[in-house]
Order: structure tokens, then C-alpha cells, then sequence
């Protein structure tokens, strides 16, 4: 978008690296609360509509949208504000890339603000109709018109919020997608969000995630959080237990799964270490919490929710940052781009020219030649032997040099030896040619 291209700054590789860092600490603020909203309604609709012939279901659909939504503040700061913040650093990210991407964003805005208008207004009308039900007609004048009014919202709101949060977190996600997986950077559009399999997946995926932890919240709000709820009546207390505990199992089923078809559609570029270290901290938190919940279900206690909530959320930040390990190495080029532009904004500002007296063969003697050579292996393995598979791609070597990532098993990974764009491009020239003469 034209506009956010006017807010970007110039930047070096440690800017690059800095903006990746703050859109993960961003996400760890929105993905979980919007996680739990979305939730929350979901269930609040669904125990609401189960409220008309259950007395315990009301009550429970009444109390999981209160918890879910926090504080009237708390949808502005953790759900609006953070995802601002998040486009105007992706904006900086993939500048002059041209993707949809941050179309993608703006419209997610647009949709999950109002989606959250129509939640917080389903809140406040759930304890007006409360309090409408609670208050017989004699005493309050024209009783029958404010019930009647209150009901209408009451009934419409939840409903348009979700909707809107659906659609909203969908095209949230489809942005995500997209900047993931270079090799759909020319879609255009919602043609890309209809024709998308992997975002489909991913937002399934977001669901799944949003109505587990939003009965581990409940679970949490009702037995852990401050010496939890007092209940008087003792069957509703075993209703909201059973409830809870079967919805965080049911939908916690499901994220193995697509966390597996998450990580076999990433695009072969995006693949790290990190990436599936952090994916596999996430299926391995899951399957510690399917324990505990199998524990409690066998005893019928609900000794453990404290822990399995926590666990559930460092799952969630653990798959955030392995999305994001992905998304980093997938920009290593763009970031490399990026970084040049700046050296030359710096030099041309200083008066001096940026690349003209950087040589490779002197980077070579003096970074490389310790753990390299042509044909002798050493620290690190021959060239002659790592480097016909790049196929003389400058760039590519270039955007290893700058981001090295552990490959062959029989040696130790490569440090990051902080070269400038420029000069990693120099070095990567220069090897590639020397290689040719072994």
C-alpha cells in the first residue's frame, strides 16, 4: 500500500532483525487474546443457544463472554492497537515487495475492530437482559419496550461479532500465509484467500487453538484464578468442569494435525533449525497437556488447570515463533536488499561511495580462509564441495552468508561473522569464481 511506503524508514540488517523480534513480541500479545475472544464467543453463543431449555447452560453463556472479553479497555489494547503496530512493522519488512499482504492486514483490521464492537456490546447487553429478567414489570415503567429493545441486541450482537471476527481472523491469517510463501507472492486479492488450501488449513488451525484455550481459560478463570469462583450450587459446578474439560480436549485433538500439515506445506526456503525445534516444543507441550487432561477426566478434579492453561499459552508462543523463524529466513534476501539500500543512504549522506573498495578476496583471507579452502577440509567443509549447489547464485550464497543456518550434520554450524550486504555479496562473488579453478 502507497501509503505505509511512505512511513518506512530506511534500515540495516540489525533494523531487520530488530523489526522481526518486535512483530513476534506483537504477536505474543494479540494472537492469544484474540485467540480467546473468538473462543469465548463461540462457546457463549453455543451455551446461549442451549440456555433457552437450560438454566445452567444461560448462566454459563453469560460468564465465558464476561471472561473472555477482560476489560473494556482491553479491546483496544490487546486486540486494535497491536495489530496496528504489527502492519506498520511488516510494512517496513517487505517494503517496495508490492505484496498484498498488508491489504490483507488493513482489511483484518477494518473487520476485527468491528468485530469487537459487536462482542463488547453482546457483553454489556447479556447483563442488561440479566438485570431485565431479574426485575418485574410492575416496577420499572415501560418495562415491556426496554426488554424487547435489549433481547433484539442481545440476540444480534454475538452473532455479527463472530462473523465478523471469522471473516476478520481470515484474512488475518491469509496475510500471514502469503508473506510466508515467496512462491505466491504475485497472488492478487481475495482470489488468493479463496484459492488458498494452506491458508484454509492455518485458520483452521487458529481455530482450533482459539476454542482450546478458551475452555482452558474457563477452566482457569472458574477454579485456579484467585482461589477460583465460588459456586454455591454444586451441579453447576460439575457442569462448568465437564463442559470446559470437553471442549479444551476436543479442540486440543485437532492442533497436532495441523500443526504436522502446517510445517509440510512451509516453503523449502523457510525451513530452519529453529523452525522445527520450536514447532516440536509446541506438539511436545500439547502432548503434555493431553496427559494432565486425561489425569483430571479419570478423577474428575480439576487439579492441574492451572498448569495445562500455561502450558496451552507457551505452546501458542512456541508455534508464534516458529511461524516467525520461517517468515525470517524467507526475507533474508529482502532484508539483504534492504540493508544495501541503507549502506548506500549512509554513504551517499557522508560523501563517500559505499561499495567500490570492498574486495572479496580480502574478506576471504580475513574472515573466511581460518575454517575454508577450495579443496582441503578444515573447520568447515571444502567449497568445492558446498558450493555447485548454489549453481553460481550470487544472492543465494549471499543471503547464507549473512543468515548461516546449520545444513551438514558432520560439522559444527557456521557463526555469524556480522558482514554488511555489500560485503557478503563481495565474498560470495569471489568464491564462486575461485571455485571454478578446482
Amino acid at each position: 500500500m502507497d501509503f505505509l511506503d511512505k512511513l518506512v524508514l530506511p534500515q540495516s540488517l540489525d533494523h531487520s532483525a530488530l523489526l522481526h523480534y518486535l512483530a513476534t513480541l506483537i504477536l505474543f500479545l494479540f494472537v492469544p487474546f484474540l485467540s480467546i475472544v473468538l473462543g469465548g464467543s463461540i462457546l457463549s453463543l453455543y451455551y446461549k443457544s442451549k440456555g433457552k431449555r437450560d438454566e445452567k447452560s444461560a448462566k454459563f453463556s453469560e460468564e465465558i463472554i464476561k471472561s473472555a472479553t477482560f476489560t473494556k479497555g482491553a479491546g483496544v489494547g490487546l486486540g486494535i492497537l497491536p495489530l496496528l503496530a504489527l502492519i506498520l512493522v511488516y510494512a517496513q519488512i517487505l517494503h517496495n515487495l508490492k505484496l498484498v499482504t498488508l491489504s490483507f492486514f488493513v482489511v483484518a483490521l477494518v473487520l476485527i475492530t468491528i468485530g469487537l464492537i459487536f462482542i463488547y456490546t453482546y457483553r454489556y447487553s447479556s447483563t442488561f437482559s440479566s438485570f431485565f429478567t431479574s426485575v418485574s414489570k410492575e416496577k420499572l415503567s415501560g418495562y415491556e419496550e426496554l426488554q424487547s429493545n435489549i433481547s433484539k441486541i442481545y440476540g444480534k450482537s454475538g452473532r455479527w461479532g463472530v462473523i465478523f471476527l471469522l471473516i476478520g481472523t481470515y484474512f488475518f491469517v491469509g496475510g500471514l500465509n502469503l508473506a510466508s510463501n515467496p512462491t505466491d507472492w504475485d497472488a492478487s486479492g481475495v482470489l488468493y484467500l479463496l484459492s488458498s488450501f494452506t491458508t484454509l488449513i492455518k485458520w483452521l488451525h487458529f481455530l482450533s487453538i482459539s476454542l482450546t484455550l478458551s475452555g482452558a481459560f474457563v477452566l482457569f478463570i472458574y477454579f485456579f484464578w484467585e482461589g477460583g469462583k465460588k459456586i454455591d450450587d454444586e451441579e453447576y459446578g460439575e457442569f462448568v468442569k465437564k463442559s470446559g474439560l470437553t471442549v479444551t480436549l476436543l479442540f486440543a485433538l485437532f492442533q497436532p494435525i495441523f500443526l504436522l500439515l502446517n510445517i509440510n506445506f512451509l516453503a523449502p526456503v523457510a525451513l530452519s533449525t529453529s523452525v522445527f525445534l520450536y514447532a516440536f516444543l509446541s506438539l511436545l507441550l500439547l502432548f503434555w497437556v493431553f496427559h494432565l487432561l486425561y489425569g483430571m477426566l479419570k478423577k474428575s478434579n480439576v487439579k492441574y488447570v492451572g498448569m495445562i492453561f500455561m502450558l496451552l499459552i507457551v505452546s501458542s508462543l512456541a508455534l508464534i515463533y516458529s511461524d516467525q523463524a520461517g517468515f525470517r529466513n524467507v526475507t533474508v534476501k529482502q532484508a539483504m536488499t534492504l540493508g544495501t539500500e541503507y549502506d548506500a543512504s549512509m554513504a551517499s549522506l557522508k560523501g563517500v561511495s559505499s561499495v567500490a573498495q570492498i574486495s572479496g578476496e580480502e574478506i576471504y583471507k580475513g574472515r573466511c580462509s581460518a575454517c575454508h579452502r577450495f579443496d582441503v577440509k578444515l573447520v568447515g567443509p571444502p567449497y568445492k564441495e558446498t558450493l555447485p549447489k548454489y549453481n553460481g547464485d550470487v544472492e543465494k550464497v549471499a543471503a547464507f552468508v549473512l543468515n548461516p543456518v546449520k545444513k551438514n550434520p558432520g560439522y559444527p554450524p557456521m557463526p555469524n561473522q556480522g558482514l554488511k550486504p555489500a560485503e557478503a555479496r563481495a565474498i560470495a562473488k569471489y568464491i564462486l569464481e575461485e571455485v571454478k579453478k578446482y
